[in-house]
C-alpha cells in the first residue's frame, strides 16, 4: 500500500515522501496516529495544498521538544524496587515507570515516548531514550535500587552494588556517628 508521510517516521522516510508499506501497518498505525493518508490523487494535492501548514506545525512542535530535551539532558531519576540478593528485581520497570518518575522530577513525559529495548529487570544504572519528537530524543538514566541510600551508593560508583557493599557503607556511617557522639562527649 502507497502512503504519503504526515510528519518523519525512523527508518521509513522524511514528510512527504510516499512510500510502500505492507497494508497491516498502514491500517492499524499510520493511518490511526495520522502519521501518513493513503497516496491516491486527491490526498496528494490536499497535501501539495497543507504542505506549508504541515512545515510549519512541524517546526514549532520540534522546537519545543529540543526545549524540553535541553531538561532532560543528563537527567537522573531513581526508582526504588524489591530485588533478590543477585541482583534481580522481583517484577520489572517498564515505561510507565519510567515516565511517571520523570514527571516527578519536573519533566511532563508521555509513556509512549519512552523506548525501552528491553524491560529493566535487574538492580543498576540504565540508559533509556525518550523520544520527544520524531528528530528530536534525549538519553537519560535510570537508576534503579533498592533503597535511596543504595541507589546514591550507585550513582557515585556507576554500576550495582552489592548488598554487602551496602551494608559495608552503613556500618562505616554508623562507625563515623559513633564516633563523632563520643567526641562530643568527651569535650563535654
Amino acid at each position: 500500500m502507497q502512503v504519503v508521510l504526515l510528519e518523519r517516521i525512523e527508518k521509513l522516510g522524511q514528510m512527504g515522501d510516499v512510500v510502500t508499506v505492507k497494508p497491516g501497518y498502514a491500517r492499524n498505525f499510520l493511518l490511526p496516529k495520522q502519521k501518513a493518508m493513503r497516496a491516491t490523487k486527491a490526498n496528494l494535492e490536499h497535501f501539495e495544498n497543507q504542505r506549508a501548514q504541515l512545515e510549519a506545525d512541524n517546526l514549532k512542535r520540534r522546537e519545543e521538544a529540543e526545549q524540553v530535551s535541553g531538561k532532560l539532558e543528563g537527567l537522573t531519576v531513581s526508582l526504588i524496587r524489591q530485588a533478590g540478593d543477585s541482583g534481580q528485581l522481583y517484577g520489572s520497570v517498564n515505561t510507565r515507570d519510567i515516565a511517571e518518575a520523570v514527571t516527578e522530577a519536573g519533566v511532563t513525559v508521555a509513556r509512549s515516548q519512552v523506548v525501552l529495548d528491553k524491560v529493566i529487570k535487574t538492580l543498576g544504572l540504565h540508559d533509556v531514550k525518550v523520544v520527544l519528537h520524531p528528530e528530536v530524543s534525549v538519553n537519560i538514566v535510570v537508576n534503579t535500587a533498592r533503597s535511596a541510600e543504595e541507589a546514591e551508593l550507585q550513582l557515585s560508583s556507576g554500576g550495582a552494588v552489592s548488598t554487602e557493599e551496602v551494608a559495608e557503607e552503613r556500618e562505616a556511617v554508623a562507625e563515623a556517628v559513633e564516633e563523632e557522639s563520643t567526641e562530643e562527649e568527651t569535650e563535654a
